[in-house]
């Protein structure tokens, strides 16, 4: 998701194209702040005023978004005391746009705090109101910049990267904040006028897919969009692009520059640059449309999210939910009028947020509840005004449209433009219409089926058998649902069986993953693998909600490298759900304040984790304490760059399949003995886990793992099939092919009434269209990276240090700007193997048998 997402899921929302810079994955959520927004602003060093710092592309890549699989939850902070902070001098702040256009002048303008030269986002100060005239001002200037560079553009970087890259820049920045806030604090009003701004944007047409990707994820469309495609179908700048690339000088510029000048030539075609006055009207249209689509399938998700609840008055009718799940069914109750509503009492209300859900389904015992509370999920939006099957098959039959008009068989093939949404740019050194759906991917779609069919069938046999053993197992507890279990039962009876097998409680867990000790022991093997010290900073930046805590991330000397901000729990009025890391800033040489060293990157986490209740702090379930690892392994290569080209730093122009290689090599390391035992300490007692409980959790690393796979690989393989051989219109609805890939991935077959694809946000508004396959791919190459610290021996702390630093001037430092298989094999020594994984999984024996 996602999205992450990435998301970045989300998601994870996350759009494609070159505006993508501006736009977070598309994650509805609330927004309405208070905060004062003086403790932000700033002047530049020279006391000049400007009309808008200039702040790196939010969202050059993608947010991630996490998988399906993954728990959405946030990631628990306490309340923060917010201060004023004093004036302190940083390499961070963002630059001036000193070198573009003057500044505005009007006064209402100048007081729109999206306009502001700020050191840090004024993400208190932002409001609905600020956004139509605060797009429309920005957007006015920058065709004025665009115009300019157009007249006086040169084929060479500083007549046409570096004034490019501040013009898209400044729209990522100013979008990228709104598109957060939409994302983490949603209200009417914010879609209003983001919908306003998105018509505006759509009329003019982008060159840099940078802004069309930034303006495509956020909302703020038309307007938004318009100049993303004025940008993105620039001839001017395209030619300059492909004077570059044609000049003696090619040779000489280095590897991230010419991926850059690769990224961008073949972005352009993709964008339609090279199309004919008529055909290309009728691309813009198509994107227009595919937009309000995106933006539209996303919030009808969250709404329909928003609308289900269920109030229960009959403490029998919840038995069997752990008190931390009882505890925060009141609260709900509470926030919905109930007032006199608590954990022991009620009432109690239920809704579809994840820990919501996720609770009834692994711990309820009232079998009605749960078939009632699944069939809900699966059902979301697919009826009413807020049904999205119209909006997939248009989504659909526009991608294809689009497909055939760039000349392409279908939208796998040119799924750059919508997957890329959040990674911005395609790998270098390939013709220009060749497999371009895998241009942002080490892998092609063939190689994605291949890999695919080969997990499908060294998962297959264990999920059978998984099947079996629950039916054996509830058979023995007495369950008359033994002999036909259904989809609501599997998540109950394997909570049931996990707990038996294992002895293993998720619920029990909880008291030994306070948020505060798993943050401390994620920040020690930081610093432990990568050299780095993470220090709170709460107070240097303002934030959206009181919950949110700010970090500073420093080097082995003391200096600063980068910030980041953490989104801890779930707020289902106002934020959209799933678990996503998104960019802020990007590190950028051309941006650097001072003219000496590059501007500092900025991050945001976003969870959706069970917030503290009563006098208890966050208490995680061992689920929730992966998700954070995750999510702060897209972050560490996000803040770790070493790239100094803007457009290829960190993430930017890291193709797609792998992008989540670093939060899921994080992830191994919830499993790593020595980096468990640090987080897992009871909040109470400060009593440490027992080892036999470890071991359990060991043990219990693969349960199930046969059918948790083929799940991943049912949403991958749908995802494919849609985009590459469906034909909309056609024999097939989109929910026939749904029920096709699920006979050859499911071994319980779907609800004839199965409506999934209609809350499917990665890949209908979260960025992973022809993609999704991706999470799988990543695990390659994430579980084969921590097997080199297994060879090396996890046990040698100097091993483990010196395999650290080699990963972080690999594939943290890298960035974009190497092809990622080259940065691989710089880390690995060799190309990757499925290997590492399969044996981490415990299907390494299906594969032979297979």
């Amino acid at each position: 998701m996602r999205k992450t997402r990435i998301v970045i899921l989300q998601s994870p929302n996350k759009p494609p194209l070159s505006t993508l810079l501006i736009l977070t994955m598309l994650m509805a959520s609330r927004f309405s702040l208070s905060r004062s927004l003086h403790p932000l602003l700033k002047h530049s060093p020279t006391k000049t005023k400007t009309p808008f710092c200039h702040l790196t592309a939010k969202h050059l890549y993608k947010s991630h978004s996490c998988p399906l699989w993954s728990s959405s939850f946030s990631f628990c902070l306490q309340s923060l005391q917010y201060r004023n902070h004093k004036s302190r001098t940083t390499s961070l702040s963002f630059s001036t746009c000193s070198s573009l256009s003057p500044p505005m002048a009007d006064v209402s303008v100048e007081a729109n705090p999206l306009l502001q030269d700020f050191e840090f986002p004024p993400f208190d100060a932002v409001k609905a109101e600020h956004v139509r005239p605060g797009i429309r001002a920005l957007l006015k200037q920058l065709e004025s910049d665009l115009e300019e560079l157009e007249k006086t553009v040169e084929p060479s970087w500083p007549k046409l990267v570096e004034p490019l890259e501040k013009i898209v820049d400044r729209l990522t920045v100013v979008w990228g904040m709104i598109n957060h806030l939409k994302s983490v604090k949603d209200t009417s009003e914010l879609r209003s006028a983001i919908e306003e701004v998105q018509a505006m944007l759509f009329g003019q047409h982008c060159f840099l897919s940078l802004l069309v990707i930034t303006l495509y994820g956020l909302g703020v469309q038309p307007e938004k969009v318009k100049f993303q495609l004025r940008l993105g179908q620039s001839k001017p700048i395209y030619t300059a692009f492909k004077a570059i690339q044609e000049s003696p000088e090619w040779h000489s510029l280095s590897e991230a520059r010419k991926r850059i000048v690769e990224s961008q030539i073949k972005e352009a075609v993709l964008n339609g640059v090279s199309l004919e006055d008529d055909k290309r009207d009728q691309f813009n249209k198509i994107e227009q449309e595919l937009e309000k689509l995106s933006q539209k399938f996303s919030e009808n998700v969250l709404d329909a999210t928003k609308k289900f609840e269920k109030l229960i008055t009959y403490k029998k009718e919840i038995e069997g939910l752990p008190a931390t799940a009882l505890g925060l069914a009141a609260q709900t109750a509470v926030s919905k009028g109930h007032e006199n509503a608590t954990a022991e009492n009620g009432p109690w209300v239920i809704t579809l947020d994840a820990p919501s859900f996720m609770s009834v389904m692994q711990h309820a015992r009232n079998r009605a509840l749960r078939e009632e509370i699944y069939r809900a999920y699966i059902t979301r939006a697919s009826s009413g005004d807020l049904d999205n099957t119209p909006l997939i098959d248009q989504i659909l039959k526009l991608r294809l449209e689009k497909a055939k008009l760039l000349g392409y068989n279908n939208f796998a093939e040119v799924c750059i433009f919508c997957v890329l949404k959040y990674n911005s740019f395609p790998l270098a050194n390939r013709g220009l219409y060749d497999q371009v759906s895998m241009a942002t991917k080490m892998a092609t779609v063939d190689k994605a089926i291949q890999l695919l069919e080969k997990l499908r069938t060294a998962s297959w046999d264990p999920a059978v058998q998984d099947m079996e053993d629950l039916k054996a197992f509830s058979k023995g507890q007495g369950a008359s649902e033994a002999n036909d279990l259904s989809n609501w039962d599997i998540s109950f009876w394997s909570e049931r069986l996990r707990e038996s097998k294992y002895d293993i409680n998720e619920e029990e867990l909880r008291p030994y993953f306070s948020l505060p000790k798993v943050m401390d022991g994620l920040f020690n093997l930081a610093k432990t693998l990568f050299g780095i010290d993470i220090e709170p900073a709460d107070g240097l930046a303002t934030v959206w909600n009181n919950d949110v805590r700010f970090y500073r991330v420093k080097d082995s000397s003391g200096s600063p490298i980068a910030y980041f901000y953490f989104d801890p729990y779930s707020r289902p009025s106002e934020k959209q759900g799933g678990a996503w890391m998104d960019e802020v800033v990007a590190r950028s040489r051309v941006l650097s304040r001072n003219g000496v060293g590059a501007r500092l990157p900025i991050a945001h986490m976003v969870c959706n984790q069970t917030p503290p209740v009563g006098d208890k702090p966050s208490l995680m379930t061992f689920r929730e304490v992966e998700t954070v690892f995750h999510e702060f392994g897209h972050a560490l290569q996000h803040m770790l760059t070493k790239q100094d080209e803007g457009l290829v730093a960190g993430i930017r122009n890291v193709e797609w399949d792998a992008v989540e290689l670093p939060s899921q090599f994080m992830e191994n390391w919830c499993y790593h003995r020595d980096t468990l035992m640090s987080i897992a300490k009871h909040y109470e007692t400060g009593e440490s886990l027992p080892e036999d409980v470890y071991k359990k959790l060991l043990a219990a690393r693969t349960f199930r793992a046969g059918s948790l796979s083929l799940r991943q690989i049912k949403f991958a393989s749908l995802d494919l099939e849609l985009h590459t051989n469906y034909v909309p219109g056609g024999s097939e609805s989109i929910y026939d092919v749904d029920q096709r890939v699920s006979k050859k991935t499911q071994v319980i077959p779907s609800l004839p009434e199965d409506r999934f694809l209609c809350g499917f946000s990665h890949i209908f508004a979260g960025g992973y269209a022809a993609g999704y396959y991706s999470y799988k791919w990543a695990e390659v190459l994430s579980a084969d990276a921590f097997s080199a610290f297994e060879d090396a021996g996890l046990d040698d702390n100097k091993a483990v240090k010196d395999t650290g630093h080699r990963f972080r001037e690999t594939i943290l430092a890298l960035g974009g700007g190497k092809p990622p298989l080259e940065v691989f094999v710089a880390f690995r020594g060799r190309e990757p193997s499925p290997e590492p994984l399969l044996r981490h999984n415990g299907l390494l024996s299906a594969t032979a048998s297979a």
